[in-house]
């Protein structure tokens, strides 16, 4: 597995665990994060979703499937921009800028391995 793929994989078993906890015990997760318990249906929503995105994680980790890798970039540094963005405007606890570094630092893995990749594969095109 390369290390792209690794990065993508280490992101999507963090999902499923976000979703896990989001569904099965929320109020134990938001506790953590120093949110207010929930009492409506929307935090396991999103708990569903964490475990639908993290399906696809895994599975495009166990291909290999770069492309998913690159368009993931992207997307995650939005995540985190965007809790930021909540947080400034008060909208939100500043824990969530923790749950969005999560998604950034992920992001920066991700994109260094896959960089580092890219660079491997031309030196050797380079010296064959």
């Amino acid at each position: 597995m390369s290390k792209s793929a690794k990065s993508v994989l280490f992101f999507g078993v963090y999902l499923v665990g976000m979703g896990v906890g989001l569904i099965a015990m929320p109020n134990l997760v938001l506790g953590l994060l120093g949110f207010p318990d929930a009492t409506e249906v929307w935090v396991r929503v999103v708990g569903v979703l964490a475990l639908v995105l993290a399906a696809y994680y895994v599975q495009a980790a166990r291909a290999d499937f770069r492309p998913f890798f690159q368009w993931t970039v992207f997307t995650r540094m939005m995540v985190f921009i965007f809790f930021t963005g909540f947080v400034l405007v008060r909208l939100a606890n500043p824990m969530l800028i923790l749950l969005g570094t999560v998604d950034l630092a992920a992001a920066l893995w991700t994109a260094l391995s896959l960089h580092r990749e890219r660079q491997e594969s031309e030196m050797v095109v380079a010296s064959t």
